[in-house]
């Protein structure tokens, strides 16, 4: 069985909390879970006291039987020291697709063949 520590929503509509859950990973967002480990509240400010509450121990628990915590838990879980976690970053996602990249290349190319037109034409027109 494979654990995961994940967020479960509750709250009403446009008004949402969270519980910080440990559950089976086959189980769905909002269904049975084995433990709740903590709360999160988005409404409130990020340096309100009653944003992030954590059962620190039970989360040391956890993650040290091997519950693999999701991404969003894992920025709760950093915030709060329990776990490090690396800042992940993917420069190709950001790159422009082929098509973009060609009107790049040949918008470049026809500047600089303007620009090369614009300096043999000044230096016609010197010599004259």
């Amino acid at each position: 069985m494979s654990a995961r520590i994940r967020l479960s929503r509750g709250g009403a509509k446009k008004r949402p909390y969270y519980y910080v859950v440990v559950a089976h990973s086959a189980s769905p967002r909002d269904g049975r879970y084995i433990e709740q480990v903590g709360t999160f509240n988005p409404m409130v400010p990020k340096d309100h006291p009653e944003r992030v509450r954590l059962i620190e121990d039970r989360c040391k628990h956890w993650l040290s039987v091997g519950a693999q915590p999701t991404d969003r838990v894992a920025r709760l879980f950093d915030a709060a020291g329990l776990l490090k976690r690396e800042a992940r970053t993917n420069p190709e996602k950001a790159k422009p697709k082929k098509k973009a990249q060609e009107r790049a290349a040949a918008k470049a190319k026809a500047a600089e063949e303007a620009a090369q037109a614009e300096a043999g034409e000044a230096g016609a027109g010197g010599e004259a």
